[in-house]
């Protein structure tokens, strides 16, 4: 197939994207696991949700289980970035596993927060996902006063115990738009409703949002790199198209790109979800300049500069020579 290439074909590159902090903590504590006490170890659910970080660390010798009871007695088992409930953490404790905790510390401010309210005896509206596995963590650390709200229709129908005691908090990977649109109309209707400490979408879900809006000011079409059950991929493509873009598609690769997405198109944005390795984006901006866009730009929006410390139990084991 042949390919016109008018010289004003270009790519913006949106900064910052990919691996987030809480991303990259978790991955390297089971790659450090996998290095300290070989193969296999056990990873309850995607430890990210992207499929080739996945299917990379299978290859290495990580085994991924669906639930802890899969997992052979006084084996090795990693958590999650997403978290997990108290009675999963209960569950591998009855088991003898030795677990390595790899939860996002901003999901575990969002579990602290909701055990302190719920102390309180507080309602707490958790908005976010049914289904998500950090919803499911979050709702499992105070299960009597957590109420979901998954989304504006649930706005009218969420149902509360006293609405002068509430308080809301949310998934972290949300859209920031969508949620202050959620967050005003519970507002409407539980005039007490009362804000969290802080914000509890995380740092990189906004920033990688601020950064997509600016390139699809510009854009007929954004490529989001992720995988389909990535929630904060899944926002981007959807920020995307609010923010000017005609089209904006999720792809896992650059072979999930069809050339047609293309036609007509000038300046295609580009941009990842906060679990997808930089590999991944090279790889599409490699087949996109084999059809004529070999003009890239990266436009930066916000600088981030956020590390966090492995996991306890690898950095003890680290420091003891294990």
């Amino acid at each position: 197939m042949t390919f016109e290439t008018p010289a004003t074909r270009r790519v913006l590159v949106a900064r910052p994207r990919g691996y987030c902090a809480g991303v990259d903590r978790a991955v390297q504590a089971v790659e450090k696991a996998l290095e300290l006490y070989g193969a296999p170890v056990y990873v309850r659910k995607q430890i990210v949700h992207n499929t080739h970080v996945v299917r990379t660390l299978e290859k290495r010798g990580a085994i991924f289980v669906e639930e802890t009871e899969e997992v052979p007695e006084g084996a090795i088992v990693v958590f999650s970035a997403h978290g997990v409930s108290p009675a999963v953490h209960r569950e591998a404790a009855e088991r003898g596993l030795r677990t390595i905790d790899a939860t996002c510390p901003l999901v575990t401010k969002v579990h602290n927060e909701a055990r302190r309210f719920a102390s309180q005896d507080y309602d707490i509206l958790l908005i976010g996902h049914e289904g998500h596995e950090e919803v499911e963590g979050t709702a499992g650390e105070a299960p009597d006063h957590i109420r979901l709200v998954d989304g504006l229709d649930a706005v009218d129908t969420v149902e509360v115990k006293d609405p002068d005691r509430l308080v809301w908090l949310s998934q972290t990977t949300l859209s920031v738009d969508e949620t202050t649109e959620t967050v005003t109309r519970l507002k409407e209707r539980f005039p007490n409703l009362i804000d969290p400490p802080s914000d509890d979408i995380c740092y990189a879900t906004q920033n990688r949002q601020v950064a997509v809006k600016e390139i699809a000011a510009e854009a007929q079409l954004v490529i989001v790199v992720g995988s389909q059950n990535s929630s904060n991929s899944k926002r981007l493509v959807e920020v995307a198209l609010d923010h000017g873009a005609d089209a904006s598609h999720l792809v896992d690769d650059a072979s999930f790109i069809r050339d047609e997405w293309l036609d007509g198109v000038t300046t295609v944005g580009v941009t990842s979800g906060a679990s997808v390795p930089e590999d991944l984006v090279d790889g599409v901006l490699a087949h996109l300049a084999e059809r004529g866009f070999a003009d890239v730009e990266e436009v930066e929006s916000v600088q981030e500069s956020v590390r966090f410390a492995l996991p306890h139990e690898l950095r003890k084991d680290l420091r003891a020579g294990v």
